[in-house]
């Protein structure tokens, strides 16, 4: 049967069985002034500070683990370089990003999620750069905005969510061309390993040239000269900009 009339025989009066919403709220279009609000409210903070390096990872990390540890001081040794520190706000990982720039004494910034567990407001964030948000898409916004550059560390879900929208803004040249560092080895190497044995080389579904995004290190001074060699690399995508305009 040829494509133009393989439907010739369909029935087109037959009655078929339409799925039906078992509630939808009328109010709902009245969520986008909820979502301008928290858009206006992340763009008159952020925009009126310093350039700032993100960090991602676990809200369940422990204070006495090794990642948590090693977050804290690459959230210092940034401070040193001028660079403040935008985390999650909450526990773990994010708490540990917080704390390195507030015992270097440099800018805190917490971007809260409301959840009905896990999340909590960590105390190491300036009082007046702890944002909450209800959507996780305009805290993203405000995530990727306003960074240089993005250092994950290991977490879960939620950190595999933030690490592949970064990614894929930065493939289709949504925003800037910034750094992205993995920091674990133990525990991305794996997934990288992945990203290169299936999605590159049996799918093809990246371009070698992709790999070059996901630098992977355990070494604080490494982290820190990824991110200054790039800034210090003259030219018009090397600069100390917000990653795109809306």
């Amino acid at each position: 049967m040829s494509e133009e009339n393989q439907f010739d025989n369909v029935d087109k009066n037959s009655v078929r069985k339409t799925k039906k919403w078992t509630e939808i709220k009328g109010e709902n279009s009245w969520t986008m002034f909820k979502v301008i609000s928290e858009l206006v409210e992340g763009f008159e903070t952020l925009n009126s500070l310093a350039p700032c390096i993100s960090i991602f990872g676990s809200a369940r990390t422990k204070p006495d683990h090794k990642y948590y540890k090693l977050a804290t001081e690459i959230a210092q040794r940034f401070v040193d370089e001028g660079f403040g520190i935008i985390t999650g706000g909450g526990p773990g990982i994010m708490e540990a990003g917080n704390k390195g720039a507030y015992i270097q004494g440099g800018l805190s910034v917490g971007l809260n999620i409301d959840l009905p567990f896990e999340q909590n407001n960590n105390p190491y964030i300036d009082p007046s750069k702890n944002l909450n948000y209800r959507y996780f898409f305009v805290r993203k916004v405000m995530f990727v905005k306003y960074a240089q550059a993005f250092v994950v560390l290991p977490g879960g879900f939620g950190t595999m969510d933030e690490l592949f929208e970064v990614l894929t803004l930065i493939q289709t040249k949504k925003i800037n061309k910034v750094p992205v560092i993995l920091v674990g080895t133990e525990y991305w190497t794996g997934l990288k390993d992945w990203i290169q044995n299936v999605m590159l080389e049996q799918a093809g579904n990246i371009v070698e040239k992709d790999l070059d995004l996901l630098p992977i290190t355990d070494d604080p001074n490494e982290v820190v000269s990824i991110i200054t060699k790039f800034y210090d690399t003259s030219g018009q995508d090397h600069l100390l900009k917000p990653n795109y305009e809306l």
